[in-house]
């Protein structure tokens, strides 16, 4: 079947979370957590390299909602159940719908890190994955460097299968760094 027949939930919740696909219109939001926190994705992801206008994001957030609709890539923003308040970005990235297999990838406004939203977050996204998407593996691939982040599968059972020695670049700095592999499988 051709990915884009496949029908699944654009949206769904956790306990505190709405997580939904990106919309025409997010860029602001988004704009605003990239800004607040820069300093904090600078070392880790290569978007927070050079300064991004809203208008950018949201060219940005046009083309994930387009490659959501296509099924090419899953990005999934993570919003307050309560408020409404934008959280993350996340997403089910890197597909393979021969399998299924998926890899979660996220990032969080600084203003809203240590409340365990994030891990709430990646937790309702495998749980979606497995369930909806009926995955066999899902994946999680972060710099064997950023603490924070690889603390997020190994708190929800993620099992690491290796780590891949100067497998990246670090795009702050352009050193070497190693690549941790976290996955599930059912």
């Amino acid at each position: 079947m051709d990915p884009v027949l496949k029908e699944f939930p654009e949206e769904f919740t956790t306990d505190r979370l709405v997580i939904r696909m990106p919309r025409p219109g997010d860029g602001k939001v988004v704009h605003s957590a990239i800004t607040a926190s820069i300093n904090e994705l600078k070392p880790w992801m290569p978007f927070a390299q050079k300064e991004q206008s809203e208008q950018d994001v949201e060219v940005n957030i046009r083309s994930a909602y387009i490659s959501f609709m296509k099924r090419e890539d899953l990005r999934l923003l993570v919003f307050l159940k309560d408020t409404g308040e934008y959280v993350a970005s996340s997403g089910l990235h890197r597909i393979d719908w021969s399998i299924p297999k998926f890899e979660i990838g996220y990032w969080i406004d600084s203003r809203f890190s240590g409340k365990g939203y994030m891990t709430e977050a990646v937790k309702g996204i495998a749980e979606f994955a497995f369930q909806e998407l009926l995955a066999r593996r899902v994946e999680i691939r972060c710099d064997a460097k950023n603490i924070k982040s690889r603390a997020i599968p190994e708190k929800l059972g993620f099992s690491l299968e290796g780590t891949l020695k100067n497998d990246a670049i670090s795009p702050d700095t352009n050193e070497l760094r190693d690549t941790c592999i976290y996955a599930k499988i059912v």
